[in-house]
């Protein structure tokens, strides 16, 4: 039980610390900031982010579950959910994209991704996998 709810207390941290970097880092690149040439601010993200997903890991294999194979649906959905939040976090922030519109939008339903997944992360109830 201890090592459940030090996993569940660090992968609750790591979400905490990821959608705050996400959200100041575009803050700091709408602005123009000298932040984001920052060594940390390139490298804090992406050392969070990995200890974000083997402590999610390491609770679904805690607790068996088997997202893509037709169980845990909620935990399938929530997976999909992460990959478009990460490509959408992309277009936000990424060098490519060169509209501030599109970056705006894309942040914003990044946003709203983030909403869905951690709606999926407490109710465990699938929005779309349910009905079909």
């Amino acid at each position: 039980m201890a090592a459940y709810m030090a996993l569940k207390y660090l992968h609750l941290l790591t979400v905490a610390v990821s959608i705050t970097l996400f959200v100041l880092r575009f803050l700091w690149k709408w602005r123009d900031s000298a932040m984001m040439q920052q060594r940390w601010v390139k490298i804090a993200p992406h050392i969070n982010d990995t200890l974000l997903l083997l402590s999610g890991v390491a609770l679904v294999v805690m607790f068996k579950l088997y997202p893509l194979l037709g169980m845990d649906s909620w935990l399938t959905e929530k997976l999909f959910g992460v990959i478009i939040y990460i490509l959408l976090g992309y277009v936000a922030l990424g060098k490519k994209t060169k509209s501030w519109n599109v970056r705006v939008l894309a942040f914003v339903l990044a946003l709203g991704c983030l909403y869905l997944i951690m709606k999926l992360a407490t109710t465990k109830i699938p929005f779309l996998m349910g009905y079909l």
